[in-house]
């Protein structure tokens, strides 16, 4: 993978965030608004400091406008995959956030129109892949990371095959606190892999562990896994994070990165933190040669053939 230019993000200011209903176990509506007003001014400040923190390190933020109504589009993680200047779309499991959909859409063709992206697609008929969240770009291995289980399905991943010429390694999660790969499973620079383990599956940590080192491997413990250590930003070797017990930042220090802790405790409340809150739009794959690109071929369902017996990979 290279980046071109600053890092760029695609952001949504919470001016209508509030947790009113509930889709996964953090998120409690109840308990909300005993204190909603406390929250949604601590919220407006969190996020402004989330994004004034990637703007200090020279990411570009482009804004969506928020709609009443849809308290989650703030979590513009969630909106597409993007590579190479392309969207896949997501499609949402819950009614609740299925309402995002054209906002969403509407928002990337903006991108488009503005030359900031080359194009959108859109999954096929019945696909379920929340975005970001559960497909996961590993510039250092040339392949998505992909969560499947509580939100998206795992007929996504030969869509994203085909769609990014890239191969994919399924993991499903089993611990509904999290829900989304990203809220249980961080990718980091030069192969290395943030994780918690019980999250995923047994034949899923066996798949991770079939492709990545045991040096390239950082397992982190209940406590950073619940304050949303593994919901971070990376740029270059400073991670953005909500929370970083002492064990853990040393253990990123004895690596190399830094570490930046901003609070995001308003949206910790609906089980989402500052990689939630992020959609990096800037991302690109390295340039492979002909003979070694993975190309599948779509089928008349919309879904990936298996080139030369090559099939994306799932544990569950």
């Amino acid at each position: 993978m290279t980046l071109t230019g600053s890092p760029r993000f695609l952001m949504c200011p919470p001016r209508h965030f509030a947790v009113t209903y509930s889709i996964n176990p953090w998120m409690n509506p109840e308990e909300w608004t005993k204190q909603a007003s406390a929250l949604s001014r601590a919220a407006e400040v969190e996020w402004r400091s989330l994004k004034s923190l990637l703007e200090q390190r020279g990411a570009v933020v482009d804004l969506m406008i928020p709609i009443l109504g849809l308290p989650d589009l703030v979590f513009t993680a969630n909106a597409a995959v993007v590579v190479d200047g392309k969207a896949l779309l997501a499609r949402f499991r819950h009614r609740e956030r299925q309402r995002e959909e054209p906002h969403f859409a509407a928002a990337f063709e903006s991108l488009v129109e503005r030359n900031i992206l080359k194009s959108c697609v859109a999954l096929p008929a019945g696909v379920v892949l929340e975005g970001a969240g559960d497909c996961i770009w590993d510039p250092h291995r040339e392949l998505f990371w992909m969560g499947f289980g509580p939100r998206s399905s795992r007929q996504a991943a030969p869509i994203v095959e085909a769609t990014f010429a890239a191969e994919t390694v399924s993991l499903e999660l089993v611990d509904p606190r999290f829900y989304h790969l990203d809220t249980g499973f961080s990718v980091l620079a030069d192969g290395d892999i943030m994780y918690f383990k019980r999250a995923l599956s047994p034949n899923s940590l066996r798949a991770l562990h079939d492709h990545v080192n045991a040096g390239d491997r950082i397992e982190v413990d209940e406590d950073d896994a619940c304050n949303m250590s593994l919901n971070g930003i990376r740029i270059g070797r400073t991670l953005i994070l909500s929370g970083c017990s002492p064990k853990l930042r040393n253990q990123l220090a004895d690596r190399g990165y830094s570490v930046s802790v901003t609070s995001l405790s308003s949206f910790l409340r609906s089980g989402g933190s500052a990689y939630c809150l992020t959609l990096r739009t800037d991302l690109t794959s390295d340039s492979r040669s002909p003979s070694s690109q993975f190309k599948p071929a779509l089928n008349g369902q919309g879904h990936a053939d298996e080139p030369g017996g090559r099939a994306h990979k799932s544990a569950h």
